[in-house]
Formats: structure tokens, C-alpha cells, sequence
């Protein structure tokens, strides 16, 4: 049967609700699930059937994928679920109907090149093509800066699909400084990767505030029957006055920035420390600039990265505390080890 953008939605519902084990799972109810999530996209769709619901489980278990769906008989009820609660289609390789709907995707997308507002297609397109092996070579001529044992990427699509369906997660969670997991009820928002790393931010339900949480960090995750919250956080404009993903409660500061030498200021000059940055001037003894942002560890972490070749020049007291990890640094280096 012809597989359409609206199929690949409905794959994506099932496959949702055949691994969460905190439900059973009839087909109408199945049938329901996947007609609500197609009315909150499209609020013309009729929803399906109960041939197409069939038609899916098909495609799902030997036409498509590979999907051991096992059948419950409860008196004369029958319970669908996957035999494996850890199977996933997205676990799955890129079979030749995905690949088929990538490359139709990467066809609409470069109609865009050279539109200022899509400059990332640039980098996105090549990328695409190399990563999902959807042109032909005889080796690579891409790699990427990715951290393949990274714990997190499993919670990536779980996380975006209840950001898209609007539902409430309870993560079980275990931070640096806790001895434990724990577990917090938190309405999903957005996904943020910074260095390597995935994030998502959402309202931690018990501080009520929004927080991020690692995604490297998280032992499981289970939807929750509450509520969905709405946020209007503008999520560009919640990233513009940082570095990273720490948003402290405190207020943009314009931290000027002395550069040794122009090695290091073309450096600075072609990759921006932060979108604010001025123009890069030339000092007594080297080079200026400054930004504009809120200093967190992240900001503090870029600083200490440049050695001697960049030093905070104001305000005094980020550049007292700069000066105080160094101390400790050089006390570290001084330090002797059996």
C-alpha cells in the first residue's frame, strides 16, 4: 500500500502506545489514539478506520518493520503490545520507504538554497545525504562530531513526541549530586543540544519553574495521565542573552574582553563567542571586544578554554572569580601527586 507523510505519523502514534507497558491496549483503542493525534495536527482529518488501523499493525510487524506484536486474550478482550517493551521502529535501519520519503524531503528542501532565511540547509543537505547513506561512495567524506556511546539519544524521540502531543512525562532522573534516581513530573517544552550533549526544558511541576534536565542523566521515562500545561516561552529569545543551556536569575551584563593576539582575534572574529559580540578593535598591546549576556558556568568554561590568550577585562567581579579558578588550576598543577 502507498505509504504518505500521514502513515509515517501514524507508525510513529502506534509505536508510542505498543511500548508503554503502563497501558493495555485494545485496537479501538489504538484507533483512538491515532485519530486524536491526527485531529490535533490536521483539524480536517476524519481519523481512520479500523481497515487502515489493521493495514498499520501489517506494516508494522512484517511489511515494513520487523515488530513482534504480541496478542493478550483477557476473557474476550484482546491486548496488543510489542513482546519486547525495548523494541522501537526507530531502533530500527533506515528501510527504503524512510529512505525514499528523506530523499522527497531533501528535494523540498533544496528549492531553498540561497534564501538568507535558510542558510542551514547549507550544512544540513550534505549532511543528511552522508549520514543516511542516501547517495552512493566509496567512502566517507563527512564525519561529524558526535559521541556515539551518548545515553541520552534513546530519550530524544519519546521526548519530542510528547512535546508534539502535548503530554505530561514523569522522568525518573539521577543528577550529579544525588545518590539516587528520583522522580519528577515535568510538562515537556524543547529540545537543546549544546556540546554533545541533549537537554530538554520543560516545568518541573513540583518547583514550578522551568528547568533542563540531561538527557545522558535520565534512567526512564513514562507519560503521565495529567494535564498537558502550555507554554508561550519564545524559545529563541529564552536562549539570545546566554551561553549553553544555564539560565540563571540574574541580568545581561556587557563583559568586555581582552585578546592577546591576532591570531586569536581572527579566531574570535570568523567564531563568535556569543551573537552580542562587537566589532573586534585593536588595543595597546592587543585586541577588544566585547558581549552582552548573562554569565553562567558555560560562559565561564569558554574564558578558561582560551588560556592566555583571552582575559575579562570588566566587570570586576567576573573577572575576580575567572581569576579565582585559575588560581585554583595553577594550586592543582602545584599540587604533588603520588
Amino acid at each position: 500500500m502507498p505509504v504518505n507523510k500521514n502513515a509515517l505519523l501514524r507508525y510513529q502514534i502506534l509505536d508510542r502506545c505498543l511500548r508503554n507497558r503502563g497501558r493495555r491496549w485494545t485496537w479501538k483503542d489504538l484507533q483512538n489514539e491515532v485519530n486524536k493525534v491526527l485531529i490535533e495536527n490536521d483539524t480536517e482529518s476524519k481519523g481512520i478506520g479500523k481497515t487502515t488501523l489493521f493495514e498499520d499493525l501489517k506494516d508494522l510487524e512484517y511489511r515494513i518493520y520487523n515488530a513482534d506484536i504480541e496478542k493478550i486474550q483477557v476473557g474476550r478482550t484482546q491486548y496488543l503490545r510489542y513482546a519486547d517493551s525495548s523494541f522501537s521502529i526507530n531502533n530500527q535501519p533506515l528501510n527504503d520507504i524512510e529512505a525514499n520519503q528523506l530523499k522527497a524531503a531533501i528535494q523540498v528542501l533544496s528549492r531553498f538554497n540561497g534564501n538568507p532565511q535558510f542558510d542551514w540547509i547549507h550544512e544540513m543537505i550534505p549532511m543528511l545525504e552522508s549520514k543516511l547513506g542516501l547517495i552512493p561512495m566509496d567512502h566517507a567524506i563527512m564525519t561529524f562530531d558526535h559521541n556515539l556511546d551518548y545515553e541520552g539519544l534513546i530519550y530524544i524521540m519519546p521526548i519530542f513526541n510528547a512535546i508534539i502531543n502535548k503530554r505530561v512525562l514523569n522522568i525518573t532522573y539521577q543528577d550529579f549530586r544525588s545518590p539516587l534516581p528520583y522522580v519528577v513530573e515535568v510538562d515537556p517544552y524543547h529540545l537543546r543540544q549544546y556540546n554533545n550533549r541533549w537537554y530538554i526544558f520543560g516545568l518541573n511541576r513540583s518547583r514550578e519553574r522551568i528547568e533542563n534536565f540531561a538527557l545522558d542523566r535520565i534512567k526512564e521515562i513514562a507519560e503521565s495521565i495529567e494535564s498537558y500545561n502550555e507554554s508561550n516561552e519564545d524559545w529563541e529569545e529564552y536562549f539570545s542573552d546566554i551561553i549553553g543551556v544555564s539560565k540563571l536569575p540574574e541580568k545581561v551584563v556587557e563583559i568586555r574582553l581582552f585578546i592577546a593576539d591576532a591570531v586569536q582575534a581572527d579566531y574570535i572574529r570568523t567564531n563568535p563567542i556569543h551573537m552580542s559580540q562587537k566589532k573586534i578593535r585593536q588595543v595597546i598591546g592587543g585586541f577588544e571586544t566585547s558581549i552582552k549576556v548573562i554569565p553562567n558556568f558555560e560562559f565561564e568554561k569558554i574564558i578558561l578554554s582560551f588560556g592566555e590568550k583571552v582575559k575579562i577585562v570588566s566587570p570586576d567581579y567576573l573577572k575576580e572569580k575567572v581569576l579565582g579558578r585559575l588560581k585554583e588550576s595553577i594550586a592543582l598543577y602545584s599540587k604533588e601527586t603520588s
